[in-house]
């Protein structure tokens, strides 16, 4: 239960103020976290994420082809946005979330770089460990059942690898803006109907691109080069390093420093009384 001083004009959305006060609470309390449960948590997203990888897969293999890309790209999103879902409505731990709200604390000065640091690390790690299990589920068992043909996973693979560095950073940095916004809107809803939407619309937008986020797109890009062989380390490797790049970047100061930073520069909130004309003559 909220108080009115909690409540938007409609009273389902938090204030900005309240919303930069909670998300940094959430942070510390992470921050401060046990690192195991931190890492464990991390784990399950990077599983519950490649999921979404998994579904554009079996939209790919089951389609049997789109008539034409707009109405491909609008499935893949609608399908990949459900695995985000998981991931932000179940509150694993997600690194391109922390980029984000990691920094909120570290800006207000109650946390500090190397606190952050640790933490991205360890929720970095985890959500690729689980990335790098979930291919090797897939690896078992999509072929076998026909629901995922490996030539799907080249697709979703070569969509984000057939572009130069400079282009992986940028749309990473999109991404991440995008996961920032998905995750401070969320905070901003206070019912869950309005969270699962906002999440989707969001989300949705990432995958509709495709734009590169760190996560998703390792399980893609790895899929790809365990099942098809087309996909070289070293082009894992230039993509996960420009993705998180951009990632951090997209997240960290585009949602992060500018939110934190219209709140913090806005001062106190003020109480203004009005007295009407009517009041004044009576």
């Amino acid at each position: 239960m909220t108080s009115d001083s909690d409540q938007g004009p409609t009273g389902a959305t938090l204030s900005s103020r309240n919303i930069l006060e909670r998300e940094m609470e959430n942070a510390l309390k992470e921050i401060n976290r046990p690192v195991k449960g931190v890492f464990l948590s991390g784990v399950s997203a990077g599983l519950n994420l490649s999921f979404g990888a998994l579904f554009m897969a079996m939209v790919l293999t089951f389609s049997g082809g789109f008539d034409s890309v707009l109405t491909k790209q609008v499935a893949l999103a609608g399908i990949s946005a459900i695995a985000f879902l998981f991931v932000v409505v179940g509150q694993t731990e997600l690194f391109t979330a922390h980029t984000t709200m990691a920094v909120l604390p570290l800006l207000d000065g109650r946390a500090s770089l190397g606190e952050v640091a640790r933490l991205w690390s360890v929720v970095y790690s985890a959500n690729l460990l689980g990335c790098a299990a979930f291919v090797g589920l897939t690896a078992v068992i999509s072929s076998q059942m026909g629901i995922a043909e490996p030539a799907s996973f080249g697709s979703l693979a070569d969509a984000l690898l057939g572009v130069p560095w400079w282009v992986i950073l940028l749309s990473g940095v999109i991404a991440g803006w995008l996961m920032g916004l998905a995750t401070w809107l969320s905070a901003a809803s206070r019912d869950t109907i309005g969270r699962v939407v906002l999440v989707l619309l969001v989300t949705a937008s990432i995958g509709f691109g495709p734009f590169h986020h760190s996560i998703l797109g390792t399980t893609e890009v790895l899929s790809a080069m365990v099942l098809t062989g087309t996909v070289s380390v070293t082009e894992f490797g230039s993509f996960l390093l420009f993705t998180t790049l951009g990632n951090v970047i997209g997240g960290a100061i585009f949602v992060g420093l500018l939110n934190y930073g219209h709140v913090a520069l806005a001062g106190e909130d003020q109480d203004i009384e009005f007295e009407s004309k009517r009041d004044e003559d009576a």
